[in-house]
């Protein structure tokens, strides 16, 4: 009986990075650690704070292969990270050549919302699925694809861009340059900023909402206009109920443009409550076609469905 081979998985994210790492075929950790981002990092504090967190978890053992979920544009044929969106210093970083250097095993990198999606797949609400969409509603708005039981990322790797799908063309200007993105409507730093402007428009409504910032507008957060919506306050829910909207319609194109079994969703937004999840839901129901058929549900794995997506691409890469 040959030994357990030994499976790395790594989460570089925009303000956390974890590694954990499990036996092939196993469904435990048999260890993990996690360590959050200096305030200004760069592409170097990221790697030596991950270089770091691995070998202390690695104890000098060799790993067998390496899966990456990596947060932002990868060129996932030669695991070459093109940017980060968040921390300067990552252009066109060869990635996997530098973790196949320094622990001596096959890696395979890609980006986080593909990885994602696999980890799901295998492991989370997608399994038994072979068509599905995952997508994560957080800081941004992106998405991974899964067809016919295998990740999809498009000619150049860009495939899932449902953040910027435009659902209200003469709506807000989105980070991007484009007016009424999903990302724009959807995510969790303009459904606050959606909720300030309403606030300073109209003085009298949004009690519940000022109450529970101390009337200090600039605390307010997505999870608080969720909190404020939960108790009762209607403008709160207005500006939950516009992102669920343009969440919902993005999803009703997507549904009629691939036709998936199911869309899986992830992300800190997605705690919004039951009244976020109904109209995302409607909407996406009637803005796809009648003999349009899919499921919406919740990610099983939250934060985690990266790191299990990594060990899904290494699994792979083992047997590549």
């Amino acid at each position: 009986m040959t030994e357990t081979s030994l499976l790395l998985a790594l989460d570089f994210g925009g303000t956390k990075h974890a590694a954990a790492l499990i036996g092939q075929g196993e469904t435990q950790w048999r260890d993990s650690r996690r360590q959050l981002s200096p305030t200004e990092p760069s592409a170097q504090t990221d790697w030596e704070i991950m270089r770091s967190l691995t070998h202390e978890l690695l104890h000098g053992a060799k790993p067998s292969a390496i899966g990456v979920s990596f947060g932002g544009p990868v060129d996932a044929k030669t695991g070459t990270v093109r940017l980060s969106h968040h921390v300067p210093g990552w252009e066109n970083v060869p990635l996997q050549q530098w973790l196949e250097a320094e622990f001596a095993a096959p890696a395979s990198v890609d980006n986080d919302a593909n990885v994602a999606a696999l980890g799901e797949h295998r492991f989370g609400a997608g399994q038994g699925c072979d068509s599905l969409f995952y997508i994560t509603i957080s800081t941004g708005v992106g998405g991974g694809w899964i067809l016919n039981d295998h990740l999809w990322s498009g000619a150049e790797g860009m495939a899932g861009e449902i953040g910027h799908i435009v659902v209200d063309p003469d709506g807000p200007i989105c980070l991007c340059g484009k007016r009424g993105c999903v990302e724009r409507l959807a995510s969790g730093p303009y459904i606050a900023q959606a909720a300030r402007e309403q606030l300073a428009v109209q003085p009298h409504r949004g009690q519940i909402l000022r109450s529970l910032v101390n009337q200090n507008l600039d605390a307010i957060t997505a999870q608080v206009v969720s909190e404020a919506t939960a108790q009762g306050d209607d403008l709160a829910w207005e500006v939950l109920e516009v992102a669920a909207w343009g969440l919902g319609i993005g999803i009703g194109n997507v549904a009629n443009l691939m036709n998936p079994q199911r869309f899986i969703l992830g992300g800190g937004v997605t705690k919004s409550g039951a009244q976020w999840w109904e109209t995302v839901r409607q909407t996406a129901q009637t803005t796809a076609l009648p003999e349009v058929h899919f499921e919406i549900v919740p990610a099983a794995l939250g934060d985690e469905a990266p790191l299990w997506g990594a060990v899904a691409l290494a699994s792979d890469r083992l047997q590549a």
